[in-house]
């Protein structure tokens, strides 16, 4: 007992290490990973250094073409840097986006923990409760309720995550029940632990991985769901910009103006895949298969 525990740190170092050299040799995961760091350094910093802002009106610049002038990005039909909006909508779609990671990441731990740890009908009726909600087809769900709803960013965020911390759950469930059965959970009801610590101190640990995988999957759905809700005109409103409502802008100008279009489709495109290489990335490094031994 005393020398497994005390060899655990440095089963625990190597594996860290081993994981996250994993990781860095991925080239698509870092390539995600530059990606998302430089677009949230823009989205941070762009608003701060244009010279425009994004609900400045311009009707002289109307539909002005990327790279002259001042608007790098071109204007829209109101004469509207296209940068200033692209980029503030970029801050309110990945705050949508981590935020309803971060809620249904949380609520599906929860529910997964609590149903794999403890089993017989807590278990049976918390799983077929996941069950119940992923039978209705999630888009549906999620417009159903965005319609129902006033629309707003927080709105927007608690409907993602209403709609998406079931697969959280299941991950987690299935995880737990692997791991509840083993040496160190043992020990821990030997020691009389009480069910809450064995869950959340000792199991839930050992059960990271996956749910990191699934929250970084999260994002990037959340953020195509966002921009979704709000291409069909139930998320964010004009004035305010979002990659979504900006689509939604562009829809007649396909042809006279298809950087309208293009530009924020980009950003979209951009974001989505590149969270879906990092989560690759990080499902590969935690994969201990991976190693060949």
């Amino acid at each position: 007992m005393t020398s497994a525990t005390l060899s655990q740190p440095v089963r625990e170092r190597w594996w860290r290490s081993r994981t996250t050299r994993r990781f860095i040799t991925n080239k698509l995961a870092m390539f995600g990973l530059g990606m998302i760091v430089l677009l949230v350094l823009a989205c941070i910093l762009a608003p701060h250094l244009l010279p425009y802002g994004s609900l400045d009106i311009d009707l002289r610049a109307r539909f002005a073409p990327p790279f002259t002038g001042y608007h790098f990005f071109g204007t829209d039909p109101l004469g509207r840097d296209v940068a200033a909006r692209l980029f503030e909508a970029g801050r309110i779609s990945l705050a949508v986006g981590f935020s309803a990671m971060l809620l249904s990441t949380i609520i599906g731990t929860l529910v997964g923990v609590i149903a794999g740890y403890r089993g017989g009908w807590i278990g049976s009726v918390l799983m077929r409760t996941v069950d119940g909600f992923l039978s209705f087809p999630s888009i549906f769900l999620v417009l159903a309720l965005a319609a129902a709803l006033q629309p707003s960013a927080m709105m927007i965020t608690i409907v993602i995550a209403a709609t998406s911390w079931m697969e959280v759950a299941r991950i987690v469930d299935a995880e737990v029940r692997s791991l509840r059965e083993r040496e160190f959970v043992q020990a821990g009801r030997m020691l009389g632990l009480s069910g809450a610590h064995i869950m959340f101190r000792e199991i839930l640990p050992n059960a990271l991985g996956p749910i990191i995988v699934a929250a970084t999957l999260t994002v990037a759905r959340a953020i195509l769901m966002e921009a979704y809700i709000s291409f069909l005109g139930y998320g964010i409103q004009p004035p305010l910009p979002s990659w979504g409502n900006m689509l939604n802008g562009a829809q007649q100008y396909l042809g006279s103006a298809p950087w309208l279009a293009i530009i924020p489709g980009a950003a979209i495109t951009i974001a989505v895949a590149s969270f879906n290489f990092i989560g690759d990335g990080l499902r590969d490094a935690f994969d201990v298969r991976s190693d060949g031994h």
